[in-house]
């Protein structure tokens, strides 16, 4: 049910590793379901400083505000700017046009140590 080539945390981020270059981040299935329909997205600026597990954007639905955090520690070097005039997108398509920003991780072992997609469906089941 979810991409076994992506990383999960606790908090329902997923982390995209392609080399030795900038992780994608986005909300996994489960936490834009539970979410409901997303109608704005706040990122962090391009060259931001990101801490692992600090709150670094939001994600407002028609049920609530949720904070998104930081699945590693890094630098911010993208954002998805589609969001802003289609943040449904987090919906529709949260492992592909949904994701919400780049960051060039400072120490590639904190990816490594994120929950693969057998553990992530694990803690999924235990709650």
């Amino acid at each position: 049910m979810y991409p076994e080539d992506l990383k999960y945390t606790a908090e329902h981020e997923w982390v995209k590793a392609d080399g030795d270059g900038p992780v994608r981040i986005g909300i996994t299935d489960f936490a834009q379901d539970a979410l409901g329909d997303i109608v704005y997205v706040q990122l962090p600026d391009v060259g931001s400083k990101v801490r692992a597990g600090d709150a670094c954007g939001e994600l407002e639905s028609t049920k609530s505000v949720s904070d998104l955090f930081a699945p590693v520690n890094g630098t911010v070097t993208a954002v998805n700017e589609s969001l802003a005039d289609q943040p449904d997108l987090v919906n529709t398509d949260p492992y592909g046009e949904g994701w919400l920003l780049d960051i060039e991780v400072e120490d590639a072992e904190e990816v490594e140590a994120l929950m693969d997609a057998e553990t992530y469906q694990g803690q999924l089941d235990q709650s």
